[in-house]
């Protein structure tokens, strides 16, 4: 019973006829701001952008859509398509620009992209270093705060069939003074999973993500890996996010019409505190269908549940991919975390882009009327704006946001249900019990340097003693809600209010394809009615980065 997930996946690759598949754009903000822009500009029916990752091969397409328009094109725009077809060069017809002229030993950099590649009819290859340096220096510690990250990347295709992917990294890293003090409230390292202590307050860690993704039909892919998703189009994520460590997961997606409709299956760590021991388990399921209603409207609905077993097992009941899970628990009998809500996303004028999410979590419309604060109305809202070539001005892009999330919205009883992965949430990375404000502002007056400014106001409630469990105001994913103070009076802000504004400036400049040299300022302040929650952060660093992308503490 708890190999059900590989064995699901066998089968499938067995029974079912096999087309081409691809790999999937890893993750970096950098990168799907560029897919973005071209998204809103030419609407491809085919590029869902609720789901995240995308599969290469409708990047490629996007890219080579955008190339044929390079005609009233900026400098920047046409560098950065170019850059979309080089680093999918193995999904795309078109001619590109993506033979090096670099050579290294004769068989090294013939593409741009790739420190070796391969490529045959039935056999594709990229083989890239992975790089991550960091140094700055920030006002509550002292000392150097350093990033050293070093490993390998490797991805292709096999037959036609079978995409694979696997990302490996080894750190050791000094974080900057806000970083600590959230890993000592939670006792984990932000994105990641086991860590060892490093010299004197410093943290060691293996980073390890990668996947097979097989074409099951024509319309059906089959994914089996470990790695972090990202639903929505939003700088946040209230349904999911990619804030927490990566997971071990069956990905199902159809792709039909006007219709994608993804399961995803996963297998989540409850508690990891006990070292030297088999941590616990607990489980999600998620169904998510978009639909693009026009060719600029797009809406999805999705339902997920957490749930644990005893000594792991996995309920086999969750598997069906088309049932309302609410049906299942209540068939079972079980207290299971059930999760449901709304996305959308429009674009208009091929210039802007509106969108948000809708989270149900529970709630009595009797006591939302009521408006007496009752702690069981659980839900999160979010709306958003993108707008590209602002004001007339080429590659200059807005993006505002609005997130509000209840207090107690992701917990419940323990751990084995609640909406978290190894100490972290599974949504917005402050958890509940917050209203926030996001203004970016990124700009791209040459090709290779994008200017990128962020600004994040944010009211949440603490709790008064942070590390007790008995301890809790709606705000931290990690306790349960049986622990809360009372039934009614809660608002946002409820518990220690505090008002945080987190500002940061960076300075990209790509030396070469997907290395980049980074300059960043970080200025970070939170005045709470408790003063001994105050901070007050300045943090300064410099960066090169090899195929990695940026390692954003947003919070």
């Amino acid at each position: 019973m708890k190999n059900i997930l590989p064995l699901l996946f066998l089968s499938l690759t067995i029974c079912l006829p096999a087309y081409a598949q691809d790999a999937t754009v890893p993750l970096d903000q950098q990168v799907y701001r560029v897919i973005d822009r071209y998204h809103i500009k030419y609407n491809p029916e085919n590029l869902h952008t609720s789901f995240k990752p995308y599969g290469r091969a409708r990047v490629a397409t996007l890219a080579e859509s955008a190339e044929q328009d390079l005609s009233d094109k900026s400098e920047a725009d046409e560098y950065n398509i170019n850059y979309l077809l080089n680093d999918n060069w193995n999904y795309t017809r078109h001619d590109r620009d993506n033979t090096s002229r670099r050579t290294l030993l004769r068989y090294f950099y013939e593409k741009k992209s790739d420190f070796y590649s391969y490529e045959s009819p039935e056999f594709t290859l990229r083989v890239n270093p992975v790089l991550g340096l960091q140094a700055g220096e920030d006002n509550e510690t002292d000392g150097l705060r350093y990033l050293n990250s070093r490993g390998v990347q490797v991805e292709g295709s096999l037959d036609d069939k079978l995409g694979f992917y696997t990302f490996l990294a080894d750190n050791q890293a000094f974080f900057p003074g806000w970083v600590n003090h959230r890993i000592a409230r939670d006792t984990i390292v932000p994105h990641e999973a086991y860590w060892k202590p490093f010299k004197d307050g410093g943290y060691d860690f293996f980073s390890a993500r990668g996947y097979v993704n097989y074409q099951a039909t024509k319309h059906i892919s089959v994914m089996l890996g470990h790695d972090r998703h990202f639903i929505g189009n939003g700088f946040r994520s209230l349904i999911l996010s990619n804030y927490s460590a990566p997971y071990f997961f069956l990905k199902l997606q159809t792709q039909v019409w006007k219709l994608q409709y993804t399961n995803l299956y996963a297998e989540l760590t409850a508690d990891h505190e006990r070292r030297d021991q088999l941590y616990p388990k607990k489980y999600m399921t998620l169904h998510h269908l978009s639909i693009n209603l026009l060719p600029n409207l797009n809406v999805g609905v999705f339902e997920s549940t957490i749930f644990g077993r005893d000594k792991g097992r996995f309920e086999l009941q969750y598997l069906n991919p088309l049932i309302f899970y609410r049906a299942i628990e209540q068939a079972l009998g079980s207290e299971d975390n059930a999760l449901l809500g709304a996305d959308f996303k429009w674009n208009i004028y091929n210039r802007v882009q509106l969108y948000g999410q809708l989270v149900l979590d529970e709630f009595l419309l009797s006591e939302i009327k009521a408006g007496n604060g009752w702690w069981g109305n659980k839900y999160a809202i979010q709306g958003g704006a993108k707008y590209i070539d602002a004001f007339g001005v080429s590659n200059l892009d807005l993006h505002g946001e609005i997130n509000v999330v209840r207090p107690f919205t992701y917990q419940h009883e323990a751990p084995y249900t609640n909406y978290q992965h190894y100490q972290q949430p599974l949504a917005h990375p402050l958890g509940a019990n917050l209203a926030e404000a996001v203004a970016i502002v990124r700009y791209q007056p040459v090709p290779r340097l994008t200017l990128t400014a962020k600004a994040i106001a944010t009211r949440y409630g603490q709790d008064p003693e942070p590390r007790n469990v008995n301890s809790n105001f709606g705000g931290n994913v990690l306790k349960p809600y049986t622990t809360r103070n009372g039934d009614y009076g809660y608002s946002i802000g409820s518990g220690v209010q505090t008002d945080q504004l987190y500002g940061e400036v960076n300075l990209s400049y790509q030396l070469l394809h997907n290395l980049n040299i980074d300059v960043t300022q970080v200025l970070r302040r939170a005045n709470a009615a408790d003063n001994a929650f105050d901070q007050k952060s300045a943090f300064s660093a410099i960066s090169l980065r090899w195929n990695i992308p940026q390692r954003q503490y947003e919070f």
